[in-house]
């Protein structure tokens, strides 16, 4: 019998362009709303409808609610929701994506390189930055609001007598996910790319049956949402492990502490589904083939060459999205050609990762000159990221954060990860809206006394930090500090801390 993945081929020098995006200038200047909306207008009532639902992005998740457990979400409201839609999610062949990082690159660059080899894809992703289209987009392009509003009211009865039948149980995640299935369904889709919300096992997109289920992708496990995913690594990537469905593949990025890699390989042998690796090896080697692991069985060890012009984070996601493609071609997907891969890679970008603004774009922020970064990152690992760029590309650069957090992020770490390699003249803490409300925004003045934290024990002793509750008067303040403490050196703003700050600076651009 043929070994499993064993006709996988190579792909080399394959270039992967830095993931920095260029938007168009913005027309008008921003104004100091701190909560301006860029939502199409047509989707007034829908997005009204939407936060008439519980929003756990806005209020926060249970404890343990992500967990397989008495405590998680009951998935069985999702599949009556499905079933009373037809089960849409059944007619078209789907790759899962759950992990703590990398979710949303690793399905941008899959969704991509799909698209590049001529199929129909679909691509259900979240949060958005600037409009809830960019949740579920088909071929590439956001949904139009004419299209998701024409959908909406036509199962709209559906989705009345499911609230009301859960007694008003389902939330807003759920009934998205719900539509999102069913968009693909009517949009007649090839593959669809569905990227986990919470965890895994107890997730809404978890009503993936394993007759459509293509690939299973675990992507990274680390510190986040460890209260609702049960308070450690291992009850994390139990969670997310269970997104493995019998008899299918599972893709694992990484790289994984031992303990953590063997929770998942043991959750996949448990569903004699093959695991694919992808390590975490830099700038390229070459597939090694399969190995039998002790106690798992067969494994497909695969390692892609991969040249990239920069060695940065997104390079492993690309690496991870490269096996699943691989894994897809040997299942018969014979378009995801090496040409496929290589223009899907190179074609990826993402908003509100790496992304530097025009000069236009800074001159509209009332920062004329200014070099601004903005950066999603919100979690120790993304902090890594972020500071491994900028020590990078930027060794020496005079520097100053701009940073809001959501209040359930590990304010100290994420600011030890960045002042461990980077020292900024100033860090300027500020609030946004997260989920559109201020339930989870931190208070800039707890998030002064983390940073403050940070520095004493790092032993980096006076750090100026300031705070403004605003964006824009954050933005200000930080491009004051870099033109009051000129010397003769072009300096940068970097805004980070959370995809919503990102969101509200990209916001003001549109007004």
């Amino acid at each position: 019998m043929r070994a499993l993945w064993s006709q996988l081929s190579i792909i080399s020098n394959c270039k992967l362009t830095p993931t920095i995006r260029r938007r168009p200038s913005a027309a008008n200047m921003m104004t100091s709303n701190r909560n301006l909306s860029t939502e199409d207008p047509e989707l007034r009532d829908f997005v009204g409808f939407l936060e008439s639902l519980k929003n756990y992005e806005k209020s926060g998740v249970p404890k343990g609610a992500g967990t397989d457990s008495s405590e998680g979400f009951d998935l069985g409201r999702m599949k009556r929701l499905m079933l009373r839609l037809h089960n849409p999610h059944l007619n078209y062949k789907v790759v899962h994506v759950a992990g703590t990082k990398g979710k949303g690159s690793t399905s941008a660059f899959l969704s991509n390189v799909l698209r590049a080899g001529g199929y129909s894809v679909g691509c259900y992703s979240s949060p958005h930055i600037l409009s809830i289209k960019e949740r579920i987009s088909c071929n590439g392009q956001p949904v139009s609001a004419s299209t998701l509003n024409d959908l909406f009211y036509s199962i709209k009865p559906i989705i009345d007598q499911s609230i009301q039948e859960e007694d008003g149980s389902l939330s807003h995640f759920e009934i998205l996910t719900g539509i999102a299935f069913s968009l693909f369904a009517k949009e007649n889709v090839d593959i669809a790319v569905i990227e986990a919300g919470l965890g895994g096992a107890r997730d809404a997109t978890n009503v993936i049956e394993s007759t459509n289920l293509a690939a299973s992708v675990i992507t990274t496990i680390g510190e986040e949402h460890m209260a609702a995913l049960g308070g450690s690594l291992e009850s994390i990537a139990e969670a997310k492990s269970g997104i493995t469905k019998h008899g299918r593949p599972v893709v694992l990025g990484g790289p994984f502490l031992p303990r953590i890699e063997d929770i998942l390989r043991s959750k996949a042998a448990s569903m004699s589904s093959p695991v694919v690796l992808a390590s975490n090896i830099g700038s390229g080697s070459s597939i090694k083939g399969i190995i039998n692991k002790d106690g798992i069985g067969l494994c497909q060890s695969c390692d892609i060459v991969i040249q990239s012009e920069k060695d940065d984070k997104p390079l492993q996601n690309a690496v991870t999205a490269t096996c699943v493609s691989l894994c897809l071609r040997d299942q018969g997907w014979s378009r995801v050609t090496d040409e496929a891969i290589r223009i899907g890679l190179e074609n990826t970008r993402l908003l509100g990762r790496s992304q530097f603004l025009t000069p236009k774009e800074a001159e509209a922020l009332q920062l004329p000159g200014a070099t601004v970064l903005l950066d999603g990152a919100h979690t120790k690992d993304s902090a890594r990221a972020l500071k491994e760029m900028i020590e990078k590309e930027f060794a020496g650069k005079r520097l100053v954060f701009v940073v809001a957090m959501a209040s359930d992020k590990d304010h100290v770490s994420f600011a030890k990860e960045l002042l461990s390699g980077v020292r900024p003249e100033a860090v300027v803490l500020t609030e946004a809206d997260i989920g559109g409300g201020k339930v989870r925004s931190t208070a800039c003045s707890v998030l002064k006394e983390s940073w403050i934290k940070a520095s004493d024990e790092l032993g980096l002793g006076f750090m100026e930090a300031s705070e403004d509750k605003t964006v824009f008067g954050s933005l200000k303040l930080a491009y004051e500090i870099l033109k009051h403490n000129r010397t003769g050196e072009e300096g940068m703003v970097i805004v980070t801390g959370s995809l919503h700050i990102v969101s509200s600076v990209l916001a003001s651009l549109q007004h």
